[in-house]
């Protein structure tokens, strides 16, 4: 194993398990090079169905350099709505092309807008929104341009297929060894780390704010967003949050703020409202906030921990591809593509050292993944090493699983979620430049599978 690049290790991932040199380049060079689409897991009627019955207008979009949250944004307010009423299943990279499903409550279909970056196809209609989760997973197509050390793709190709299946990528006569691309594609395995992108690409602080929550420190949880300024920021940024959590002074850092941090600034602003003088008023001013981004302060905190759980257990050698005593273990989703593994975190199977064969050959099958907890207050820790792992990353960070029980949108039960991230990976070469094209089940991250061969700054 590698040592990750710093930013990496501060949201938890410590390490690549590949060992070879990576290949360098460069990512998001123009949004072109980062293509996502979503495998669609969504049934709609017909665009002319009763709206009574259907009052859920679905479409899909092709957006071009959009953030999702600012999309629905700017889609509410050319409609003149609340942004709660739209609606979509998973929130992708800004710097990229993508094709996701979207539904809005309570409009028809002549009234969507144009709107610039954006193709939109009516799909039809539904009797309840779009939620989060609601597709199969995500199919990508990406460019890394002017990789310096292009050649070293086949090792890492090669290290990253003998953890799929359980080998040491790192043993001397290992895969490392390998010269060529392999033709068409190559089964490989990754930790499945929550992405760089989850905590803030630029700014990784979402799961500080979580945490503090979780802490019930609700004026830590505003100087952690608000304040908190990071060396990746513009000056002028940096000297309004590093004002915000040295003064105190909402009003004054309400004029300070830039326009573009219009989250911070309506925190700011709620705090002016209602003096910010007592620990319920910056909780107010948090809930303020659209609730999905309260629940994604939340489960960055949760996924923190779990990146935390996955770099522990790469440190004590524990397999990823097949359980031990003590393991959790969740089952294939019988409804998702034949040709996609999804896990089911619904259906789990806590390991015995008499179901512990058994279970690893429905792993082997793919039948079956080991898991690790995205901890909240119903969460299963396992028992054994895996849940002794556990316990360490909770008690480090100061929390346990009933510190989840929260008001409103910040609120968890936790689940789980599979250690290992498995796909079907094509890998073309054009001079320098690289064409990585594979799919991954809902909730797993592109930037996962490429920081093993970039082995460097995330943001670059």
């Amino acid at each position: 194993m590698r040592e990750a690049h710093p930013i990496e290790r501060a949201v938890g991932m410590e390490h690549y398990v590949s060992d070879a040199a990576g290949v360098g380049g460069r990512l998001r060079d123009r949004p072109a090079d980062f293509r996502v689409r979503e495998l669609e897991a969504f049934d709609t009627e017909p665009v002319d169905a009763d709206t009574g019955a259907y009052p859920h207008l679905v479409f899909r979009a092709e957006l071009r350099n959009w953030d999702t949250n600012d999309f629905a944004s700017r889609l509410s307010d050319r409609l003149g709505i609340s942004r709660e009423r739209v609606s979509w299943a998973g929130t992708k990279d800004k710097r990229a092309v993508t094709t996701q499903l979207f539904s809005v409550k309570g409009i028809d279909a002549d009234d969507l807008p144009e709107v610039d970056g954006a193709t939109i196809e009516v799909v039809g209609r539904a009797g309840r929104p779009i939620l989060f989760g609601d597709l199969a997973g995500n199919a990508f197509e990406i460019v890394v341009r002017d990789a310096e050390r292009a050649e070293n793709a086949a090792a890492v190709v090669a290290d990253l297929a003998a953890f799929a299946g359980g080998a040491d990528p790192t043993a001397d006569d290992g895969p490392t060894a390998a010269a060529d691309l392999p033709d068409g594609e190559t089964t490989v395995g990754v930790p499945n780390y929550f992405g760089q992108q989850r905590f803030g690409s630029r700014r990784p602080v979402t799961h500080e704010v979580g945490l503090a929550i979780a802490r019930g420190d609700w004026e830590g949880a505003v100087l952690a967003y608000v304040g908190n300024p990071h060396e990746r920021e513009p000056a002028a940024t940096r000297e309004a949050r590093a004002y915000a959590e040295e003064t105190r002074d909402w009003a004054g850092a309400l004029d300070r703020l830039p326009g573009a941090l219009g989250y911070e600034r309506s925190i700011c602003h709620r705090l002016v409202e209602n003096g910010a003088d007592e620990p319920a008023d910056f909780r107010e001013a948090l809930e303020a906030l659209p609730s999905n981004l309260q629940s994604l302060f939340v489960n960055a905190a949760q996924s923190y921990v779990f990146n935390r759980i996955l770099s522990e257990r790469l440190e004590r050698g524990l397999p990823f591809d097949r359980p031990v005593e003590g393991d959790v273990v969740c089952f294939r989703d019988a409804d998702a593509p034949s040709d996609l593994a999804v896990p089911d975190p619904d259906r789990t199977q806590r390991v015995t050292a008499k179901r512990l064969s058994t279970v690893e050959r429905h792993c082997e099958r793919g039948r079956a993944f080991v898991t690790a907890p995205l901890v909240g207050t119903e969460t299963d820790l396992g028992d054994g090493e895996p849940g002794d792992i556990a316990r360490e990353v909770l008690d480090d960070v100061g929390l346990e699983p009933g510190d989840f029980d929260l008001p409103g949108a910040f609120d968890s039960d936790g689940t789980c979620r599979a250690i290992l991230l498995r796909t079907e990976l094509g890998v073309d070469r054009d001079g320098d430049d690289l064409t990585f094209s594979f799919s991954l089940p809902k909730g797993s991250y592109a930037t996962v599978v490429l920081r093993e061969f970039r082995k460097g700054d995330p943001d670059a």
